[in-house]
């Protein structure tokens, strides 16, 4: 079979909407765990800074969605190898 045809999914990739989204989600908890929680904040969590380690993980669940989008592209096949199309 060749691959000369087929193009990757891109942009429309489900992967990278969502590491998106977690980027940007995990960059705000990150800078507000940083620099915006309180003591007080910090008593009700148990002396564990939530949104600071929340981010972090956030942004490492972005960076390994993108990274799996990178290594493994969705690959489209063209319109005319649908074998099948249209029998029935």
């Amino acid at each position: 079979m060749s691959e000369q045809g087929n193009k990757s999914a891109g942009l429309f990739d489900l992967r990278y909407i969502l590491a998106l989204l977690f980027g940007v989600y995990g960059l705000v908890l990150t800078v507000m765990g940083l620099w915006f929680t309180k003591p007080e904040g910090l008593e009700k969590a148990g002396g564990v800074n939530i949104n600071l380690w929340g981010g972090i993980v956030m942004l490492l669940a972005g960076i390994a969605f993108t990274a799996w989008a990178r290594l493994r592209p969705i690959v489209l096949p063209d319109a005319g190898d649908a074998t099948g199309a249209g029998e029935g």
